[in-house]
């Protein structure tokens, strides 16, 4: 017995000393909120274009703060990190449907949903990879295509200040 409980009581120990907490499970709990999690993504979108601005701007500076430059730096890596967590764990996982057969209108939507979160992923590893803000326009140009397909034409993000 006392064998059992060793490695159960590690375990358990170990789980509760993670303190990463994700936004959502795989749990099919139908709580979503699709509109919520593109507001998310273009505020996501902003705070990059606003490290990479700060980025080229200290790096200009006589008196360089490296300090600032590296905090700035991993928040555009934290914000990229959080595109590719929505667009995979959310969209991809949870709600891009898996069409029936692999033709017709509905696997066509399918395609197009993919190819454009594809897309978004992509370029936010290239906003982790630069400070080029093109990655930024890409990123929103390719949510903007996600977002046609996805509601079919009916949608558009809330949160147009976002841009």
């Amino acid at each position: 017995m006392r064998k059992l409980t060793i490695p159960f009581i590690a375990l358990l120990l170990g789980f509760s000393l993670n303190t990463k907490v994700f936004a959502h499970c795989e749990v099919p709990c139908g709580i979503y909120n699709d509109e919520l999690r593109i507001a998310l993504l273009y505020e996501h979108f902003t705070t990059i274009e606003k490290a990479m601005t700060q980025i080229e701007e200290l790096s200009k500076a006589d008196n360089i703060n490296f300090n600032q430059i590296v905090r700035w730096t991993t928040t555009k890596e934290d914000h990229a990190n959080e595109i590719q967590h929505i667009a995979t764990q959310y969209f991809i996982t949870q709600r891009v449907k898996l069409p029936a057969t692999m033709e017709g209108p509905e696997y066509e939507k399918y395609v197009k949903e993919l190819s454009a979160l594809h897309a978004v992923i992509v370029y936010a590893m290239k906003a982790k990879q630069t400070t080029d803000v093109k990655n930024v326009e890409k990123l929103r140009e390719s949510l903007t295509a996600f977002e046609a397909v996805y509601f079919e034409g009916e949608h558009r993000h809330k949160i147009e200040d976002a841009h």
